[in-house]
């Protein structure tokens, strides 16, 4: 690597070899997305600080360790976004989406935390996010689980498993908290550093400790399945009934609680076993509150987001990656003044008359023997050869280059649907 300007630690160029992986799978879900009725949003990555802490939770750790912040020149606090739903829910509110309206969004892009980069964790990472707006019932979790298996088979993604859970309403959540403050403070010499501070801040967060030596005693506590509100109950049975009439499986996971603060009820995460320490691939649930939480009407809400660099690294452990074809159909090398200006020209009429047509012209001069082997490396599947000859007699030539055919010619006024032809 040069010894010039590196790059920020944890933020990632994605070079060409590898875009057409990310294009395929952004094509594949939003493919999938609109199939279901689902519309695209996109909001800007910095937001006001206080966004997130209203929405996140002030003793989350994405609040207390995390967020990007900085004052611009006119002294307001602004952040880096670490995640979407609450960008999502601002631009809502802003532009009236959810005044007596049903909203199926979905968005993409970057976001930002400042924690130690690892394999499947970094400081700039992108989402693909699904979000829905003003629906209560269970039919919109479910759709958006069934929504998001058919995305894994698309994918050709066989190795994620679904977790559920329920954190019932905001009054149940508490009480439960109440009992598990009970119940941790028992072991308060056993914990760790962090689940002492979470035991008074958030302890529905010491559930999701990675500690092992906490495992047996994570294991032990009371399960907020046992202390869901009645409604809550209704919602998560007749949720799991959708899912087993569609042939979902999941597991029923009482220790899964989500990192965030603004989720209630319905919660749910995908995982894998194939990406080490960092299993989750889609993440997430309900967050029916967030939206009067930030100033606006009560407003119902579901909604995921998924990683993209983790989701790319689980494909690429399979057999073959879905990756989009960018590599060019056709490469036209030319040789001399009057050829390469007949080319642009022949270029420029085939790519009216063929839309989608992937064409490189050949630029830079060299031989044209030099000019055959960058037609070979590009990988395009046909050469089209203009010189001196070819100009002379109205025809072109044909290299085929991933196949034993032999050269051949043809007029130029055919080209086109030559081209048509061969490389549908």
């Amino acid at each position: 690597m040069s010894k010039g300007i590196q790059p920020v630690r944890g933020m990632n160029d994605i070079l060409p070899e590898d875009s057409p992986y990310w294009q395929a799978v952004e094509d594949t879900a939003r493919a999938v997305f609109e199939e279901y009725g689902y519309q695209e949003i996109r909001m800007p990555i910095v937001e006001r600080t206080e966004l997130f802490v209203r929405s996140i939770g002030e003793v989350t750790d994405v609040v207390e360790k995390e967020m990007y912040t900085f004052e611009d020149r006119s002294g307001d606090s602004l952040t880096l976004r670490p995640e979407g739903t609450a960008s999502c829910v601002r631009a809502g509110m802003s532009h009236g989406l959810f005044h007596n309206q049903i909203q199926r969004l979905w968005y993409q892009g970057p976001m930002f935390r400042h924690e130690r980069p690892q394999k499947g964790r970094y400081r700039q990472f992108h989402q693909l996010g699904v979000e829905a707006y003003g629906l209560e019932g269970p039919d919109i979790d479910a759709e958006m689980l069934m929504l998001t298996a058919r995305l894994w088979r698309r994918l050709g993604l066989d190795s994620v498993r679904l977790k559920l859970n329920s954190l019932g309403n905001p009054e149940a959540r508490r009480a439960y908290r109440e009992k598990l403050v009970s119940y941790f403070s028992e072991f308060r010499d056993r914990l760790d550093e962090d689940s002492r501070r979470r035991l008074e801040s958030n302890p529905l967060r010491i559930l999701d400790s990675k500690n092992p030596d906490l495992a047996e005693i994570i294991a032990d506590a009371p399960s907020i399945l046992d202390h869901l509100d009645e409604e809550s109950r209704q919602h998560f049975d007749k949720l799991r009934r959708l899912l087993d009439a569609q042939g979902i499986e999941y597991e029923v996971d009482p220790r899964l609680v989500r990192g965030l603060d603004y989720y209630s009820r319905t919660v749910f995460e995908w995982t894998t076993d194939r990406l080490g320490a960092q299993d989750a691939v889609c993440s997430g649930g309900r967050y029916d509150f967030l939206v009067s939480q930030l100033g606006g009407r009560h407003v119902p809400a579901v909604g995921w987001a998924l990683g993209m660099e983790r989701l790319i690294a689980l494909l690429a452990l399979g057999d073959e990656a879905p990756r989009r074809d960018s590599r060019p159909h056709a490469y036209l090398a030319m040789m001399g003044e009057e050829a390469e200006q007949l080319g642009w020209r022949l270029a420029e009429s085939l790519r009216d008359e063929l839309p989608g047509l992937r064409l490189t012209v050949h630029c830079g001069g060299d031989s044209f023997k030099s000019q055959l082997k960058k037609a070979d490396r590009s990988g395009a599947e046909l050469a089209l050869i203009l010189g001196e000859t070819e100009i002379r007699q109205g025809r072109v030539g044909i290299k085929p280059l991933r196949s034993g055919e032999e050269q051949f010619e043809v007029d130029q006024a055919k080209l086109a649907d030559l081209l048509r032809e061969r490389l549908d």
